[in-house]
């Protein structure tokens, strides 16, 4: 990692707003993670098993999270991994992981610190 330790700390910190942020149901955490032009994405299959990538906006992870989606979802095990794989001249990437998801993240560093901009998960 290039980064300095701050940064890689700083990374974790955005990556822990955001789960933590979701299951508290804490909005403000979750935008303060968050980019304005986040796409959030997962591949999901219907009853027929064709397949189609569902995207999520900032907008709807931060309204999502004020309703309390991520409260009803939470679980007793609250054990959350953050591990950031690299930080080099602005921009990083890291994995979240839950008992309920694996978040791949990627993050750029704006005037307002580090935020996501890229996301794809999936159920555990």
């Amino acid at each position: 990692m290039e980064g300095t330790s701050a940064d890689e700390a700083a990374v974790a910190c955005a990556a822990r707003d955001y789960i933590e942020g979701w299951f508290d149901g804490d909005p403000t955490r979750m935008e303060r993670a968050l980019h304005p032009e986040l796409a959030k994405r997962s591949l999901e299959q219907d009853a027929s098993g064709a397949e189609s990538v569902r995207t999520l906006t900032a907008r709807e992870m931060i309204d999502m999270t004020a309703s309390g989606e991520g409260q009803r979802e939470d679980v007793d095990d609250r054990r959350i991994e953050v591990e950031v794989h690299d930080v080099s001249e602005g921009i990083a990437s890291a994995t979240v992981r839950s008992a309920l998801y694996v978040d791949l993240l990627q993050l750029l560093k704006t005037r307002d610190g580090w935020r996501i901009v890229n996301v794809a998960w999936r159920d555990r």
